[in-house]
């Protein structure tokens, strides 16, 4: 079988792009499922319940987060509203949502697992801990996909190899530039440091280069807005045996519209 997982859905852009390309390649590719972080789904920042439900419509069969869970100040009273919807399982105990979920198609049955990274990141509880704690609580007998929304590659590669042979998956996510680096580990995990973005690619990794620029180079803030242009959809392909749960491969994915 075979999952695609979805580096970081950015705004409208990536929102469009989902909506105009994922069914065609659901079908090229013979997915079982789609798996996409969107944590940056709300122009730029956080996510809705409608447009949770947006994604879902177009083909995405479960969704992750991040550190801009909560960028829009109406979702955490309706989070609960979604049920293939995951924040990182090391937030605070007291933050509503869930950190795992069991998610089936038509075609499989899986779980998704979220964590978040602490190196350069906001403090959050420890995701190596997090991560045993949901194992615990998953069905022993589904594959697990994690998505590891996470700065430092060092972090995300060393959980890989934490976890490998006990989850099918484990991506990173967040920096929104695909790395070189994918890999099946010894026993049986595929892991990639990061996904890449879906969203606006001519860009500075998804927002407009001006306010960029301005910040970097004067050091004054700046409201860093959504690129718009071509967009281009970004992931990994990892292919898995039903029955034994390890993956045999992952394939970084890349679709690109051209720069008009």
């Amino acid at each position: 079988m075979k999952i695609l997982m979805l580096g970081d859905v950015v705004g409208s852009p990536g929102r469009r792009i989902i909506k105009e390309k994922l069914a065609g390649i659901r079908k090229e590719l013979g997915l079982a499922a789609v798996i996409a972080n969107a944590e940056n789904a709300a122009a730029g920042s956080g996510i809705t319940v409608a447009l949770a439900n947006e994604l879902s419509a177009a083909g995405v069969d479960a969704i992750t987060m991040g550190d801009h869970t909560w960028g829009q100040k109406e979702f955490a009273p309706t989070i609960g509203q979604l049920q293939n919807l995951v924040r990182p399982a090391n937030f605070a105990p007291e933050a509503p949502g869930k950190g795992w979920r069991l998610i089936t198609t038509p075609i499989c049955r899986f779980a998704v697992l979220n964590l978040h990274g602490r190196v350069f990141m906001q403090p959050v509880d420890c995701p190596f801990h997090a991560a045993d704690a949901a194992l615990r609580e998953i069905p022993k007998d589904v594959p697990v996909f994690v998505d590891f929304h996470a700065e430092a590659t060092s972090e995300k590669i060393t959980l890989a190899h934490y976890l490998d042979g006990r989850v099918t998956a484990v991506v990173g996510t967040h920096t929104h530039v695909q790395t070189s680096d994918a890999i099946v580990l010894p026993g049986g995990t595929a892991f990639i440091s990061d996904l890449g973005m879906t969203g606006p690619w001519y860009s500075s990794i998804g927002r407009q280069f001006e306010p960029v620029t301005q910040k970097l180079m004067t050091g004054i803030p700046a409201r860093f807005e959504v690129a718009t242009g071509p967009a281009t959809l970004e992931g990994a392909v990892i292919t898995f045996d039903s029955t034994s749960r390890k993956a045999t491969s992952i394939t970084p994915f890349r679709y690109r519209e051209p720069l008009k």
